[in-house]
């Protein structure tokens, strides 16, 4: 029964491999697709050929989408092959380009958010017109009829060139268009101080003759990311690509999976569409309560999500109708993704421990708000998991101690036994009952916290709030590796100290497994976030002066329980 600690060794190295297999696995990046026959040109497919829902009677859909981009990874502001004029939109947190062909945002960078730490000029992109892995965002209204629409790619008006929040708390930037024949749309794009929200409203006027049918759509476009997975960079792990939720569940769709499959189209009330990557997104979310029809669909290096509204909307002669969609172009931070809708914060994937990472996440968040550093927000919430643990943890930990109280007893039985394991078993249970230890005592409290220690890992690593935060000294971004592998080697060598405080296995094989065990850990945790690896130091310190401090009070019960029998010896009969 001495394999008790190599049986809840082998459990959690089995959770840890599972996890990260589950990690590759959900986040990996989608292989690339087959390139399509040289006799082809690569254009963006337009949006009949790929199905986007079309509108009741006469309606063919959204018009066609622009050519593709060229597969550079930079350019000047402005570079677009489009036609229109590029209109410069600032906010504190965000710089965006709008082009006025359509309306169309073609370009989002977040100012607060650089590629790098060192290099605070260089932002986080998410739409781009130059960029090859990146996209366009597209809003229009779809018409029944032949006659002139305000989609796309339609001719818009702006009154100015540039717009800049600067001290105010919101700003409006509103575009223009008409048909000539007595219809005029007026988009406006609404900026919030602090939000990477955007409310697109489209009013449309119909002073013409005839009434106006038609819907609103809006799609996002977004080219394939080429990369190539590494230790040394968690994003490449992560899942990139579309989102879609149908007002009851979101699911990943894998590019695969649609180029086989064909387009992914549902109706649904409630429902989103976004494409993620490891902590920023691109959401596109309707007005609630309202009906539209979704479609993904992946043709060469491109998918398109696109929504559009059903059933369609009748405006009189002489009336007018408000369109409203909200745009969410940003980091994955929960409070603004709730308040845009609630369940958007499901593109922060804690996967199969959702429910457990979810209050985990809250309690680090408010932790956070009175110490203003994640790392001792990490410390901390960490220490109040294995207090909570402690009386559960206490079991095993007292387990472990008697087991060593009693390994000198155990190893004489060995000796004595050594070639009838019949009898040595038959002894070593006798012992074990006198002693009153249950070798196996310790398994289900280590089995029962694991998930509490996996979901606070999947925390760490999926929030936000982690990317290039410092702690202290050398550690200045916890979602980074150490730089000089520090922690690491700390964890590695608490480990090994833990060992010492438990019982050794008999088997010498055991035994070698267990001393390799720090090593391979040690291994693992190098490349990963330093976030990471400071909570499992600090959870490994914390286990190894819980286990000191029961061990040295089993031992004064032991030596007491064996000083009150000599007394009762000595006693004359």
């Amino acid at each position: 029964m001495d394999n008790q600690r190599l049986l809840i060794w082998a459990t959690f190295g089995l959770l840890f491999w599972m996890t990260y297999q589950a990690w590759i696995q959900d986040y990996a990046v989608p292989p690339e697709a087959p390139a399509a026959p040289a006799t082809q040109t690569e254009t963006v497919p337009n949006v009949d050929d790929l199905v986007l829902p079309e509108l009741p009677a006469e309606s063919t859909g959204a018009p066609a989408l622009a050519d593709d981009a060229p597969p550079s990874v930079g350019g000047e502001p402005g570079e677009t092959e489009t036609d229109g004029d590029v209109i410069r939109i600032r906010t504190d947190v965000l710089d965006l380009e709008l082009n006025t062909r359509g309306g169309t945002l073609q370009r989002a960078a977040l100012t607060k958010y650089p590629v790098a730490k060192d290099d605070p000029n260089v932002l986080i992109e998410l739409l781009s017109p130059v960029r090859s892995d990146l996209g366009l965002l597209q809003t229009g209204l779809n018409s029944a009829g032949d006659g002139p629409k305000a989609d796309h790619t339609a001719a818009f008006t702006a009154a100015a060139t540039e717009f800049d929040l600067g001290t105010a708390d919101q700003m409006i930037v509103p575009l223009t268009w008409t048909d000539g024949q007595g219809v005029t749309v007026e988009k406006s794009l609404h900026f919030v101080r602090g939000s990477y929200r955007i409310d697109i409203r489209q009013r449309l006027v119909n002073d013409s003759d005839t009434e106006w049918r038609g819907a609103d759509y809006a799609q996002i476009l977004r080219r394939s990311r080429e990369q190539e997975r590494s230790m040394f960079d968690v994003d490449s792990y992560s899942f990139d690509g579309p989102v879609l939720y149908d007002g009851e569940r979101s699911e990943k769709l894998d590019r695969d999976d649609l180029m086989s499959d064909g387009p992914q189209t549902l109706q649904a009330i409630d429902g989103w569409l976004a494409f993620i990557q490891h902590h920023f997104l691109s959401a596109i979310v309707p007005p609630a309560g309202e009906e539209h029809v979704y479609n993904v669909s992946v043709r060469g290096d491109v998918a398109l999500s696109s929504l559009i509204r059903t059933p369609s909307v009748v405006v009189p002669a002489g009336g007018e109708y408000i369109f409203e969609t909200t745009v969410f172009i940003g980091p994955k931070l929960q409070a603004q993704l709730e308040d845009v809708r609630e369940t958007l914060k499901l593109t922060v994937d804690y996967g199969w421990l959702t429910i457990i990472s979810q209050p985990l996440f809250w309690l680090l968040s408010f932790v956070y708000s009175f110490v203003g550093n994640w790392g001792w927000a990490i410390i901390l919430v960490t220490v109040m998991i294995k207090a909570a643990f402690y009386k559960l943890t206490e079991a095993s930990g007292r387990s472990m101690a008697k087991m060593r109280e009693i390994q000198p007893r155990m190893k004489a039985l060995q000796d004595r036994y050594k070639d009838d394991r019949q009898a040595l078993s038959q002894a070593m249970m006798e012992l074990y009952k006198r002693e009153k230890v249950n070798p196996a005592a310790g398994c289900l409290p280590i089995l029962i916290q694991m998930p509490f220690f996996l979901a606070f890992y999947w925390v760490l690593l999926e929030s936000v709030e982690m990317r290039q935060a410092p702690f202290a000294l050398w550690i200045t971004d916890l979602s980074s590796r150490d730089p000089y592998f520090i922690l690491p080697i700390i964890m590695g060598a608490a480990m090994l100290g833990q060992q010492k405080l438990n019982p050794t296995p008999g088997d010498p094989v055991q035994a070698r497994v267990m001393q390799i065990m720090p090593v391979m850990f040690t291994a693992f945790f190098a490349f990963f976030p330093s976030g990471l690896v400071l909570y499992w130091v600090t959870n490994t310190l914390l286990s190894i002066a819980q286990q000191w401090y029961i061990n040295k009070v089993v031992h004064e019960e032991a030596r007491a329980k064996k000083g009150g029998k000599k007394k009762k010896e000595k006693q004359p009969s």
